[in-house]
């Protein structure tokens, strides 16, 4: 187990998250279910706990219930090197969630997920200033991050 595991809290939706997760992301594999037991604040047999891999970083989700909710305070940032990568993860995590701007968006479980190109981190650190304002113009007219029109900021 690694020394620090990401912990989502659920209502009841820790396993349905799970498999939504791991059916996304490539090298991804479930760990383990845990199972509230008698005089547990849950049906006895309902899930309490899913830990799972996605791309070699475990998580624990657990099934809290209604108290805590997700935020856009924490968000997880899904690396991608094309345009085929980040029209994949968008697509897929966006299903049945809110698209928000600049690469950010809500899957359907409320968790908040930015899926950013490579090539939009460099740009924005480019050492010509002029040029990464522009990048970070376009960006911000944006929702799903496009690296062609990105480029073409920059090349302007």
């Amino acid at each position: 187990m690694p020394k620090i595991t990401p912990f989502l809290w659920f209502n009841d939706q820790a396993e349905e998250a799970m498999n939504f997760y791991v059916s996304i992301f490539k090298d991804s594999k479930i760990l383990g279910i845990s199972r509230y037991g008698d005089g547990a604040p849950a049906p006895k047999g309902s899930v309490m706990t899913a830990t799972f891999e996605l791309d070699g970083q475990v998580f624990t989700a657990l099934n809290g219930g209604p108290i805590y909710k997700f935020s856009p305070a924490t968000s997880f940032v899904v690396h991608c090197e094309t345009q085929a990568e980040v029209d994949y993860y968008w697509e897929k995590l966006s299903e049945g969630g809110k698209e928000n701007q600049c690469a950010w968006l809500d899957d359907k479980f409320g968790v908040t997920w930015q899926i950013v190109p490579d090539i939009l981190i460099e740009l924005l650190a480019a050492p010509d200033p002029v040029k990464s304002g522009r990048v970070m113009q376009a960006m911000l007219q944006m929702t799903k991050i496009d690296i062609e029109k990105l480029k073409q900021a920059y090349a302007q």
